[in-house]
């Protein structure tokens, strides 16, 4: 089958160890299925995976990708949850299991035709989202929305600041605070996204490190060190940080000081539930909310867009098609 793959791990230049080629079905252990991949979406694991974070080079070659959509062996419409972990063993969450991985950590991933996976992790796709719509959501969208619904503790009418408008996580947590009703605000360095962003759902957005209109109740902080100040200085007294990536560096000076003071809260947050996922794209059907994919390309041009996610050459998701 066709498959992208990580062949050599190179963390100065990542693509160097990307290759598209024919690669063998994967394995089906017991309890497990395979699905027919129909689109499969990009996330910036997979840029770390080739620069051998969390993938160590005795795991190579590996099939890249997490998230995706297809028909499952019954002909069902599916979308695969790819975390692969035991909810007994993480108290009933599966992102909280010691020993979870992810697609194309330990088993190969998604972005091939055909993707295995353990028949838990199928949740039903529904009939008014595409395949493509479908494949963004196990884990950018699913992230944002653990963040906002879970970990934030926000409430109806509650504000957010999202930082760094276009990254998936980023554009995923606009689209579904303007759905739920909060007032959001986004940050991004460039006019386009600034622009984008508030054609998404934003009530303002604003040049990276301005001073917004109010304090806010929560963050959405994906950007890390370049952001990680004004995310602080941001936040009413008593309000929250939810960071779920450091794309620009993961040591910020942690300017306790404010945090003690202010009583602010720095919460971590992975991925999400099977269950959260079911919920998420239940969400979106109700709110008639819809994924932004900023390009479908054929899985035979993934280089393209790894290329495009390396230089920030985007404002949502980038979706493949085998």
């Amino acid at each position: 089958m066709f498959a992208v793959t990580a062949t050599q791990i190179d963390a100065d230049n990542p693509l160097n160890g990307l290759t598209a080629g024919e690669m063998p079905e994967p394995d089906v252990p017991d309890g497990w299925t395979t699905v027919t991949v129909k689109a499969a979406a990009l996330n910036h694991h997979d840029l770390w995976s080739l620069k051998g974070v969390g993938l160590p080079a005795d795991k190579l070659p590996m099939i890249l990708g997490c998230d995706a959509a297809g028909v499952d062996e019954d002909g069902n419409e599916v979308i695969v949850h790819s975390v692969i972990g035991d909810p007994a063993r993480g108290g009933g969450d599966e992102t909280l299991d010691p020993k979870r991985s992810l697609l194309s950590e330990n088993h190969p991933g998604a972005l091939a035709e055909k993707v295995a996976v353990p028949r838990r992790n199928l949740v039903p796709k529904p009939a008014e989202l595409s395949f493509a719509q479908a494949a963004c959501l196990p884990t950018a969208w699913l992230t944002a929305y653990r963040m906002l619904f879970d970990k934030a503790g926000l409430q109806p009418g509650s504000s957010i600041l999202v930082q760094g408008a276009g990254g998936g996580v980023a554009t995923a947590a606009i689209a579904l605070a303007s759905a739920a009703g909060f007032r959001v605000y986004a940050t991004s360095r460039s006019e386009a996204k600034r622009k984008r962003a508030q054609e998404l759902g934003a009530d303002a957005a604003l040049e990276t490190g301005a001073r917004l209109p109010e304090r806010v109740d929560a963050v959405i902080e994906t950007v890390g060190q370049a952001t990680w100040s004004h995310s602080l200085k941001s936040l009413r007294p008593g309000g929250r940080i939810v960071v779920s990536g450091a794309t620009s560096g993961q040591v910020p000076p942690a300017e306790l000081n404010r945090v003690f003071f202010l009583q602010l809260q720095v919460i971590g947050s992975t991925m999400g539930t099977r269950d959260q996922l079911e919920r998420l794209a239940r969400f979106l059907v109700k709110t008639e909310t819809k994924p932004l994919i900023d390009r479908t390309l054929p899985l035979s041009r993934a280089r393209e867009g790894f290329e495009a996610m390396a230089g920030g050459d985007l404002f949502g998701k980038i979706v493949f098609t085998p």
